[in-house]
């Protein structure tokens, strides 16, 4: 029987991230999961996440980003590695939709520094890029990239640093025992006084027999890259850097609005891109067959030949990744109403990443019993 003070189930973004916040506490850690970090099998991989601060989905994400940038900052300066491009992001779309009023309006609550452009400005900037006429257009200069695999690898090696442990290749099940818990793998026991659930995909199965009310459904996205010569998309560091891009389109003609987003060029494998709306679920993402699927990849393509001059329509690499869609798309964090033991983050619904330190604190706290000063009631199950 292995004993420590918190088990973290689930070594992604979040899970990651919090197993070094509490090592760095002196807390005695352990962390767990089924593939070695970072790996491919579940939400944090691909190469590339957005971040950004004048958040569409709704204004309350916005203190929580605020910390989190402040923590992206400490662990890069922990591991002196470059993690945070800040290449800036350009959103376009239309004028009474959900993405710019959105932006606009995060921007006025928190006094954030987001540029209006008009079409005519925003084609003389990026000319590269293909307007509607219709469209409002925002640039967020203080918005970028994370690269996310490398962000993972940073939190783990700051929580070995400070003695925590990463166990892995290792499924598991638990139950609550005493005041703590106990958890078995298909290796070992162990017993802790609290368990931190960031299990993405695999949430729902670890957390709907101890009562979490919320469904999780898990859809299967996919990330494309698509070439260009044109050295104008570029990632580079300044104000020159072609910026991520956020872009939604109007209704087709099945009355359907899509969201489509991408990166600069950051490796020869040319500018990614990918569909943020749409997905198709899938029953167990252990099994998934992570094939392409056409009509994922005409959409984007479409996209890609309609809005992006000088890039090659059709992708050449491809990969899969999960949303943990929650009913609303927001966030779950909690603790467990029948095991109090456990706290838990899900449901992150595609939008999760940029927030992984700033949810790894809050639930550090959660988890021991100390106050969150972050307003997080607007993610809680009820």
């Amino acid at each position: 029987m292995i004993s420590c003070d918190v088990l973290v189930l689930g070594v992604g973004g979040v899970g990651s991230a919090a197993l070094a916040q509490l090592a760095s506490r002196g807390i005695r850690a352990i962390g767990i999961d089924r593939f070695a970090p970072p790996h491919d099998r579940g939400s944090s991989h691909g190469h590339t996440r957005a971040i950004r601060q004048a958040y569409f989905e709704h204004p309350n994400y916005v203190p929580l980003l605020r910390r989190a940038y402040e923590l992206w900052d400490e662990l890069e300066q922990s591991v002196e590695k470059h993690l945070f491009h800040r290449v800036g992001l350009l959103e376009a779309g239309i004028p009474d939709g959900e993405v710019v009023p959105g932006v606009l309006a995060s921007a006025a609550e928190h006094n954030l520094a987001v540029q209006r452009y008009s079409v005519e400005e925003a084609r003389r900037r990026w000319p590269m890029l293909n307007f509607d006429d219709s469209f409002d257009v925002v640039f967020e200069e203080n918005a970028g990239y994370l690269l996310v695999e490398q962000c993972i690898e940073a939190s783990c090696d700051i929580a070995r640093r400070h003695g925590a442990e990463i166990h892995t290749d290792e499924v598991v099940s638990w139950r609550p025992s005493g005041e703590g818990v106990e958890v078995e793998t298909t290796q070992s026991r162990y017993t802790a006084s609290r368990l931190i659930v960031t299990a993405g995909a695999w949430a729902s199965d670890l957390l709907a027999t101890a009562g979490l009310q919320t469904p999780l459904r898990v859809l299967r996205k996919h990330l494309h890259w698509h070439r260009t010569a044109d050295p104008r998309y570029r990632s580079t560091a300044g104000h020159d850097s072609f910026p991520v891009f956020f872009f939604e389109e109007p209704a087709d003609c099945d009355g359907v609005v899509r969201f489509f987003y991408g990166f600069p060029q950051c490796d020869e494998r040319g500018v990614k891109v990918a569909e943020h709306t749409g997905g198709s679920e899938t029953p167990d993402p252990l099994t998934d067959p992570r094939d392409t699927e056409a009509d994922d990849i005409a959409r984007v393509s479409a996209f890609v030949d309609k809005r992006l001059s000088g890039v090659t329509a059709t992708p050449h690499d491809h990969r899969v990744c999960f949303y943990t869609m929650s009913p609303d798309g927001h966030f779950v964090i909690d603790r467990l109403p029948t095991a109090p033991a456990v706290c838990f983050a899900a449901g992150l619904s595609g939008h999760g990443f940029k927030f992984a330190p700033a949810l790894a604190e809050a639930l550090c706290r959660l988890a021991l019993d100390e106050p969150i000063s972050l307003p997080l009631d607007f993610l809680r199950m009820r």
